[in-house]
């Protein structure tokens, strides 16, 4: 990871970069900004919602994770839900953190800052277990989160407004190391 520290972040504070980061990553346009903005910030006002950021020596965000508890009342539980149970997995609603979002700048991935930050993030829960959504396509995302233990729960989930179908992955914690 180089010059890459990842610790605790104060995302309400650096949410704009965080975004920043998420846009670069995910491709996501200004419109798609100002809505996460939003659910980014709601989000952690939930108890046991946490952080974490991977910055560079000079403090430049390059990467972020966050996370919580699942709450089946939650949006994305109640979109997930009827795949997972469709799959007998709905139970994996149950006791899980949720990785709800981890995203590491282009020029940063491939050395091992996403496998740093959802470790770290993982292993603070106090769940047994963690869900998260990922697009459903063979990418490096999905092959770092089988590494960890994630499996496919759910496949061909779509989600309102998303342009692609996702996968829900879920593994028990703590994550798999190398």
């Amino acid at each position: 990871m180089d010059d890459v520290v990842v610790g605790p972040l104060d995302l309400a504070a650096r949410v704009d970069d965080a975004l920043a980061v998420q846009a670069l990553a995910f491709g996501l346009t200004d419109e798609e900004i100002g809505v996460r903005r939003h659910i980014v910030l709601r989000h952690l006002t939930n108890p046991g919602a946490r952080a974490f950021g991977a910055t560079t020596g000079t403090g430049r965000l390059v990467g972020f994770a966050y996370g919580m508890p699942n709450d089946r009342t939650q949006w994305w539980s109640t979109i997930v839900e009827p795949y997972l149970r469709a799959t007998r997995s709905d139970d994996w609603l149950d006791d899980s953190f949720v990785v709800t979002e981890l995203h590491v700048h282009p020029a940063y991935q491939n050395r091992g800052i996403g496998r740093s930050l959802i470790t770290t993030l993982t292993d603070g829960a106090e769940q047994p277990r963690s869900i998260l959504s990922a697009i459903d396509t063979e990418s490096p995302a999905r092959c770092l989160y089988r590494a960890l233990g994630y499996r496919d729960l759910a496949r061909r989930v779509l989600f309102p407004s998303a342009p692609r179908p996702y996968a829900v992955m879920g593994a028990p914690l703590p994550l798999r190391r190398r």
